[in-house]
């Protein structure tokens, strides 16, 4: 009579950990990359309406047409942006003529500063990078509308540096999210993320 019941209790024991292993599996993969979709679904969408240095618009609607690589800095920024740029050259360079349809796109979290005029010529250095600017209201609603975080610090002595995130936004042909890429992430990894936007 106790053997049958240590092999009752044996047979629910593997049962409960047969349930949690299809529970595990259900999260891992159905229901977590349903959420991620979910939570990221909305990056870009808003109703922004900013400049490009060239007097074009740049809307949510610029997102779609073909792969977009989304930045948010600023000209006075003394490490991140002159970095991220230079690593974005080298990613283009690395992919050679599979580049040639991604969009880049640097939109500035300091517009006071950063008007067309100066803007222009700050990204004209990496082929293919165009920067994005507008006044301050559109530039809030474009930051929150690409969940990316940005601060105005001041300076000892006066002045102001910005706080503001240092990921580039990868985005498919259709304006949607695909992946960010960390700043000064390894080259294997940008251009694996890259991959998931460009074609063949």
């Amino acid at each position: 009579m106790a053997n049958l019941t240590s092999l009752a209790r044996l047979r629910l024991i593997l049962w409960a950990l047969v349930a949690l292993a299809a529970a595990g599996a259900l999260w891992l993969f159905v229901l977590s990359p349903r959420l991620e979709r979910d939570a990221t679904a909305g990056f870009g969408r808003g109703d922004y309406r900013l400049v490009t240095t060239d007097g074009q618009p740049f809307t949510e609607a610029s997102l779609k047409g073909g792969p977009t690589a989304v930045f948010f800095g600023f000209t006075h920024c003394p490490d991140v942006c002159p970095t991220t740029l230079g690593d974005i050259a080298t990613w283009k360079e690395a992919l050679g003529p599979r580049a040639a349809p991604l969009r880049v796109v640097f939109v500035t979290v300091d517009p006071e500063r950063d008007g067309p005029e100066v803007l222009g010529p700050y990204v004209s250095w990496v082929e293919g990078v165009t920067g994005v600017t507008g006044p301050r209201p559109e530039i809030d609603k474009a930051i929150r509308a690409f969940r990316i975080f940005a601060r105005k610090v001041p300076l000892d002595g006066g002045g102001y540096t910005m706080d503001h995130s240092s990921s580039v936004l990868l985005f498919d042909a259709a304006g949607r999210f695909v992946a960010p890429i960390p700043y000064q992430a390894p080259e294997k990894i940008a251009l694996a993320a890259l991959g998931r936007v460009l074609p063949d």
